[in-house]
């Protein structure tokens, strides 16, 4: 089946479940592009018109249901004798397996589980759907919590001709409730009931009624009370305690009234007001619990019965009538008797009576033999899956049972290897010596590392992704290397070595090529600056990489740098040019201002600052320098052809005064000629200095206005 197209639409891919009436498996609808979960009738009941009947009634089912806890229906099909339903894929696992792995539940958990499934009831009942099979292994719960009831196959609808139909018992007896085990008709109260079985297995981790065979189990839900929960787990609030006492009522009339009525209690069992609340109390009691069982109707009690033909009364009825059939072996002639009847009167009496005694002796030991041979005592077969294969046997072993060979061993995803995955007769009662099946994983299907260095990290991702491995199990380290951007450096697990694509972390080391920095700035500098600091950031200059050319720039002086400016990336061994002022144009001239400058007052220290513009820039710094006495300051000018230059004098962080000289000035022979700029005069000896209080007298000027 694996591998084939069904219907030219659903690729078969996998197996993943299956009953005794269907096989389950994982496929990919070619035409809308999404995993689908495909039925498949078995082989040996394609020709049943009860199965397909019962498989085609599970698909109207649950395709007349429409809710967020019921998996959806997609399609039913028929391929030559080829039976199938396509329905709704869900990635997770049954409620069942997460019973087996970590019940009992915590109660918050417990009632999320069971609220959801209640809801999906509540909505089948509305539709008038009866499930009839609510049990773990039909519950689903998705990876994003949702849960999901599933197999409809034994549903029925709620008419007239359904309503009163019994002798039927399909279903799983450690969830059936009463009227189910007695073949009564099942309604939305018998769901309740299981549901309440169910939401008892979560918060136990048990199973409220055990027995070695169908029959006795459908006794105990008749007749027998159950170990209440808190009695198992003394955790539980009482709330929840009081709800699955109320769904597992033996009388009908006393369990919730509908789906909504259970719904509601649920949704509420857990708010702090109630968690104390008192338990439950019922006005009678559990009326089937004392009730003589009545006649077990229709097909049910043929079931039953041919699961269970005890062998003890056969045998125990053979014994005995071989002791009766059997004559004594000395028998007494009544003659002699007579020969001496004052002599021997008393011995008949006696013979007969001891002859009695022997007999009920031989019939008592025979007797308790025969029940010793089938009266052996019983024990409760631990739960050993989880354990390793030893501690597993071990356990077995003390508990007087045996471990039956051979043992199967399977490659178990998520299963740790030489670790228990299942074993049978789970949660039983069984007679001392009773075998017990182990399934132990031999570990997951492991896959071996290939060598990925020297390839693409993308591709790579691509490649193990394709093999089962979860993209967020990849991750990479990057690293500057001579390799190009992408690629594989080294790899762990290394190559060769054994991974679990499900669980295997991959950690690649990725080049992400050389190593880059910032360009450094070289303009302004001198050459030999350069150079040692290219050299020194493992970048390449050559004699031949240096161009040089005429500036403005002082000769030797970087004016500009190639292929990189500055704080562009780039990488070690990098080659760069650089353009080096080999001096002045020839068409530049130079002129030197000569500049006079006297402190503001005589005798006292001014702070003078010259800045100058030319063909080299402008604003230039030429002179800051603190003076007392009259000083001359040469400021040194370039020019180019139609160009100006400036000089601008700032003394006590005042501007002073501004001298320039044009290019054709300069080139028609100009003589250099002092600037001056001079101080404040001292005032005469008969006249006041000038003060704060005094600051002009009306007649002084500036050196502007001279």
């Amino acid at each position: 089946m694996i591998g084939h197209e069904l219907s030219g639409r659903y690729e078969i891919i996998t197996r993943i479940g299956g009953g005794g009436m269907a096989l389950v498996y994982k496929a990919h609808d070619v035409l809308l592009n999404r995993k689908v979960a495909v039925k498949v009738l078995r082989q040996q009941f394609v020709h049943d018109e009860e199965f397909i009947r019962r498989f085609r009634r599970e698909a109207q089912s649950a395709a007349a249901l429409s809710h967020p806890n019921v998996v959806s229906i997609y399609d039913v099909g028929q391929e030559d004798d080829t039976h199938y339903i396509v329905m709704e894929y869900i990635e997770g696992n049954n409620l069942n397996e997460i019973i087996k792995e970590r019940a009992p539940l915590q109660a918050e958990e417990a009632i999320r589980v069971a609220i959801q499934i209640c809801d999906a009831l509540e909505h089948a009942h509305h539709n008038q759907i009866i499930h009839r099979d609510i049990k773990p292994h039909n519950i689903l719960i998705g990876k994003n919590g949702r849960v999901k009831v599933t197999d409809f196959g034994i549903a029925r609808a709620v008419t007239s001709s359904t309503i009163t139909q019994t002798g039927s018992m399909v279903g799983s007896v450690h969830y059936f409730s009463p009227e189910h085990a007695k073949g009564s008709a099942t309604g939305e109260k018998s769901d309740l009931y299981s549901l309440g079985i169910v939401l008892y297995q979560m918060v136990t981790g048990k199973l409220p009624f055990l027995g070695e065979s169908p029959i006795s189990i459908a006794l105990k839900h008749l007749q027998e009370h159950f170990a209440e929960p808190k009695e198992l787990n003394p955790y539980i609030p009482q709330s929840v305690e009081n709800v699955i006492l109320k769904a597992m009522r033996k009388n009908q009339n006393e369990r919730y009234a509908s789906a909504s009525e259970m719904l509601l209690d649920l949704e509420t069992c857990l708010q702090p007001e109630r968690l104390k609340e008192p338990k439950i109390e019922f006005s009678n009691p559990d009326l089937d619990e004392t009730r003589v069982m009545p006649a077990i109707r229709g097909s049910i009690a043929d079931t039953l019965a041919g699961t269970v033909v005890s062998s003890k009364p056969e045998k125990l009825q053979t014994a005995g009538a071989d002791e009766k059939d059997k004559e004594p072996d000395d028998r007494w002639d009544s003659s002699k008797l007579e020969e001496s009847p004052g002599k021997r009167k008393w011995v008949k009496p006696v013979v007969t009576v001891a002859s009695t005694l022997v007999i009920i002796a031989l019939v008592y030991w025979g007797a308790m033999t025969v029940l010793g041979w089938f009266d052996i005592e019983e024990v409760d077969v631990p739960y050993v899956v989880n354990m390793t294969e030893t501690e597993a046997r071990t356990t077995l072993v003390q508990a007087g049972l045996k471990v039956e060979e051979p043992t199967m061993y399977t490659d178990k995803e998520g299963i740790p290897k030489d670790t228990v995955y299942e074993q049978s007769k789970a949660n039983q009662r069984v007679k001392v010596g009773s075998f017990i099946k182990l399934y132990v994983s031999t570990g997951p299907k492991l896959s071996q590392a290939a060598d990925y260095t020297g390839k693409s990290y993308e591709d790579t991702v691509s490649a193990l992704v394709a093999l089962g491995v979860d993209e967020d199990n990849i991750d990479k380290t990057p690293a500057f290397s001579d390799e190009a951007p992408g690629t594989i450096l080294d790899q762990t697990p290394k190559a060769g070595e054994d991974y679990d694509p499900k669980k295997a972390k991959f950690n690649f080391t990725v080049s992400q090529g050389k190593e880059t920095f910032p360009m450094p700035s070289l303009i302004d500098k001198s050459e030999a600056e350069a150079v040692a600091l290219l050299q020194s950031k493992g970048l390449v200059i050559n004699e031949t990489d240096i161009v040089r050319e005429a500036s403005y720039k002082e000769k030797g002086t970087v004016i500009a740098q190639y292929p990189y400016e500055p704080n562009a990336e780039v990488t070690k061994g990098a080659a760069i040019t650089l353009t080096v002022s080999s001096g002045l144009p020839e068409d530049a001239l130079e002129y030197t201002f000569n500049i006079v400058i006297s402190p503001a007052k005589a005798g006292k220290s001014s702070e003078i600052r010259i800045v100058y513009s030319d063909a080299r820039g402008q604003n230039i710094e030429a002179v800051k320098r603190k003076i007392k006495d009259t000083q001359t300051f040469p400021v040194k000018v370039v020019l180019d052809p139609n160009t100006e230059a400036m000089v601008t004098i700032y003394r006590d962080n005042e501007f002073t005064d501004t001298f320039s000289k044009t290019y054709d000035e300069v080139k028609s022979g100009a003589e250099s000629t002092p600037e001056t700029i001079p101080g404040d005069e001292e005032p005469p000896p008969d006249q006041p200095a000038l003060t704060e209080e005094n600051p002009t007298d009306g007649n002084t000027t500036t050196n502007n206005q001279q």
